[in-house]
């Protein structure tokens, strides 16, 4: 019959009593009762079928039997708490937050990030989505892109992207309703709408057709498609439910592979677009993404 295994969870307890010549001082040291060291000295004296303690007037003593289990105890119990110290105070991993909104992360950040994570491998990324607001900033240790202007960011950031729109639809959308060669016919087509909270900060189909001299004539007998985010339109119109404004810089990959195409002229607003915001405090990280971010979306504006 195999022997029964040592309980090793009396250590601890074993190496105050030892240290202190006292179960009361042991067990306050613990958080424990005296009652409850003593027990489970007992256990131990039990388990090994030796005494390691002899009962002083005025605490305890170890025996011989008890100085040495208190030699090897100690040796055990100060290798374990250095490397549990270890453990808790070796260097961590360096981690960044990246705020940006819906579109740019889920239509541009996505399909890149896994080349930034390919040379930085070390590095914990912690991407963080949300709606554009008048009040988007970097905060602290965080990296922001964010969408707005000149008069907000121009200060605190760098221009990454400006503004560069056309209309775009699905191959089958443009089939089914073209051509669609100028403006007033591009007006006429079943359109798709980003909401905004306000006037829109950004290029929709009132502005984008007011610069082309053309006010926006809806589709006879065609109810409006209307969407919260942009990531819902850009899927509307790769579905042939519509026409949408295409950002060029986050649809490039779409255009590229056809699910998208051009349906009208560009258009450009050279003060606003997406700016990077880096943090108050510079690390490494932030600075290693913030170039990179720098040099992959800085190229985006002209492809």
């Amino acid at each position: 019959m195999a022997e029964p295994k040592f309980d090793l969870g009396w250590m601890r307890i074993f190496q105050e009593v030892g240290r202190t010549g006292s179960l009361t001082l042991a067990a306050g040291r613990l958080g424990l009762s005296q009652p409850a060291v003593s027990y489970q000295i007992r256990r131990i004296e039990e388990q090994l079928q030796v005494s390691l303690l002899q009962r002083q007037h005025r605490g305890v003593a170890l025996t011989a039997e008890g100085r040495r289990l208190m030699e090897t105890v100690s040796r055990t119990v100060a290798d374990l708490d250095a490397l549990a110290k270890s453990f808790r105070h070796r260097p961590q991993r360096p981690a960044i937050r990246l705020k940006t909104d819906y579109a740019l992360s889920s239509l541009w950040l996505m399909p890149r990030m896994h080349a930034f994570r390919k040379s930085h491998p070390d590095m914990d990324i912690q991407i963080v989505a949300t709606h554009r607001t008048d009040h988007d900033r970097s905060e602290e240790g965080e990296v922001a892109v964010v969408f707005g202007t000149l008069s907000e960011f121009g200060r605190i950031g760098t221009l990454l992207m400006p503004e560069r729109v056309a209309p775009v639809c699905a191959p089958g959308f443009l089939a089914a309703n073209g051509p669609l060669d100028d403006a007033s016919q591009i007006a006429g087509a079943t359109l798709l709408h980003l909401d905004a909270q306000g006037p829109s900060p950004w290029y929709d189909w009132a502005s984008y057709l007011k610069d082309l001299g053309v006010r926006n004539a809806q589709a006879a007998g065609q109810g409006e498609l209307r969407f919260n985010t942009y990531s819902l339109v850009v899927q509307a119109a790769i579905a042939e439910q519509g026409m949408a404004i295409g950002w060029l810089g986050l649809l490039d990959q779409l255009l590229t592979t056809g699910l998208l195409v051009q349906a009208g002229p560009v258009l450009t607003s050279l003060e606003r677009g997406y700016w990077i915001l880096p943090p108050a405090e510079r690390k490494p990280e932030t600075d290693q993404l913030c170039a990179w971010l720098m040099s992959e979306l800085g190229g985006a504006e002209t492809g």
